[in-house]
């Protein structure tokens, strides 16, 4: 497993973590920092996943709620929606992600850690936003 892949599951990881302890994210990733618990210190590139999707989490979700046909961001799996969430914010914000690089993670995550129907679904969406992409950063 990549270094780059280790941090994409840590990132996830907090938040997960966040999203079920119903807590803000950057509060949890503060926590996770100053005591790493029995886990190694996160990764930079995990804590610039966390603050990037907190940034732009209201854009992330509006598109995942556009985008995700038949589902409301509520409905979704909590894995799937901060897969997507990483995801997305890789392939509009990360200029140092390929987006084909960002999809395959991401399902490849999804494939791991969801249900069987989610890594069809992540690489869906995700597709979609990469289709898209000229027209959403316009």
């Amino acid at each position: 497993m990549s270094a780059r892949t280790k941090a994409r599951k840590r990132a996830l990881d907090v938040l997960f973590e966040a999203e079920q302890r119903e807590i803000d994210s950057i509060y949890l990733l503060a926590e996770r920092l100053r005591q790493p618990g029995t886990e190694a210190a996160l990764p930079s590139y995990s804590v610039e996943l966390v603050e990037g999707v907190q940034a732009q989490r209201e854009r992330i979700d509006e598109l995942i709620s556009t985008h995700a046909h038949g589902w409301t961001i509520g409905r979704l799996p909590a894995v799937d929606r901060a897969l997507l969430r990483i995801g997305i914010w890789e392939i509009l914000f990360n200029d140092e992600v390929p987006d084909a690089v960002a999809v395959d993670e991401a399902v490849e995550l999804a494939q791991a850690l969801s249900t069987d129907e989610s890594p069809a679904f992540v690489n869906g969406l995700l597709g979609r936003i990469v289709e898209l992409k000229p027209t959403l950063l316009g």
